[in-house]
């Protein structure tokens, strides 16, 4: 059994410095400790992990994460606490604004009217309405949703 010798802090710093060696050196390569993450750069890890064909771990590896990091991550994007952007390439799509039906177009297959303190999205052949109310995360998580499954 290998013998452990005692020494006080003084006299460890006294023999260290008179002969130059001050002991073991551990370097750590890597992040340590809690780092804190923007929400912009989560929300591109996590559209990066939602790719076809992309595994979590390897997306996770890639960045510097744990695989149950970007778990949490992915579970507050679909939980609509972490939003997601759109593409870079998404455009904008021009906003019309209707007056709630001041004028009467009952004309042969017209669109149905919509309730007041709704907001209609169409797109694709698909009419989605929401609740006025509705947060404006919401509403381009679901829109990013039925861009990916179309």
């Amino acid at each position: 059994m290998e013998q452990v010798e005692l020494v006080r802090a003084s006299s460890f710093r006294e023999r260290a410095t008179a002969t130059g060696f001050v002991g073991r050196l551990d370097i750590l390569e890597g992040p340590t400790g809690r780092r804190h993450w923007p929400d912009g750069v989560k929300a591109r890890i996590v559209r990066e992990s939602f790719e076809a064909g992309e595994r979590v771990g390897a997306v996770a590896r890639r960045h510097g994460l744990l695989p149950q990091q970007l778990t949490r991550w992915r579970r507050a994007a679909r939980e609509g606490r972490l939003t997601i952007p759109l593409d870079d390439d998404a455009g904008f799509v021009p906003v019309v604004v209707d007056d709630g039906g001041a004028h009467d177009d009952r004309r042969e297959g017209a669109a149905p009217a919509v309730p007041a303190g709704t907001i209609e999205i169409a797109m694709d052949g698909l009419v989605l309405r929401v609740p006025i109310e509705t947060a404006p995360s919401r509403i381009a998580a679901v829109v990013s949703a039925l861009r990916s499954a179309s």
